[in-house]
């Protein structure tokens, strides 16, 4: 599929970034939560330090290897779903281009165009790139939302060490028993952070977001802290 030219090379649309704005948003906001979560509930059960701090790095390689493999998988998904969609595309345009032309047409008609405007645009475009044409107007697809599970692994497992490695050095400079207050202030303050700097990176309001991430995080950490509480063991 050709890469389509932009008008405004200068001003690219944020829709660009989605592919590795989504897997870095998702890998920093669960390096974020998972390992704090994980320190809180363990300090909250009252172990050693040395034990608390195992825990948030045992949890720091564990989720990064996991987020990153998760990723990988699930984007090779989608991308071989999306292969397999062009493939059918492209043997359908072999064999029955007239049809193929029609469905086009139909596409066309359905977003306004009379119906003598929509033949003639679809033959337009199919004499210059009908597979292109179908992959874009047919399936939905564009260079943008293409899938890449090399990028959303490595920004995924990037992102969440990066984050994860927050809390972990939260609960290592913190003052004797308070662990579990100091990982609170640096998984909030994170997480607004992160939920600003995503929104910027899409040009999204960032209230909206900050809010979403930090209220997600506070709930996840208080969970995890009573969890720690009720039982008094490491979780």
């Amino acid at each position: 599929m050709s890469k389509q030219p932009s008008a405004h090379p200068d001003d690219p649309h944020y829709v660009s970034r989605l592919g590795w704005l989504r897997a870095s948003v998702l890998g920093a906001n669960d390096g974020i939560v998972s390992t704090g979560a994980l320190i809180t509930g363990v300090a909250a059960a009252d172990p050693g330090r040395e034990a608390i701090l195992i825990a948030g790095l045992a949890g720091l390689v564990a989720g990064a290897m996991s987020m990153a493999m998760g990723e990988y998988v699930s984007v090779s998904s989608q991308s071989d779903t999306e292969r397999a969609d062009i493939a059918r595309e492209r043997t359908a345009l072999r064999e029955m281009p007239e049809a193929e032309l029609h469905e086009l047409a139909a596409i066309y008609e359905t977003r306004g165009m009379s119906p003598g405007t929509a033949l003639q645009a679809a033959r337009e475009v199919t004499e210059h790139d009908a597979l292109a044409a179908h992959v874009r107007d047919e399936l939905g697809l564009s260079e943008a939302s293409n899938a890449n599970p090399l990028q959303a692994a490595l920004a995924s497992a990037a992102t969440f060490s990066t984050a994860a490695s927050v809390p972990l050095l939260a609960a290592v400079f913190a003052p004797g028993g308070q662990v579990v207050a100091s990982v609170l202030v640096a998984v909030l303050v994170a997480l607004g952070t992160l939920g600003a700097l995503g929104a910027w990176a899409g040009g999204a309001p960032p209230g909206r977001a900050v809010l979403r991430v930090t209220a997600g995080g506070t709930l996840a950490l208080a969970a995890t802290a009573g969890i720690g509480k009720i039982f008094g063991v490491a979780v």
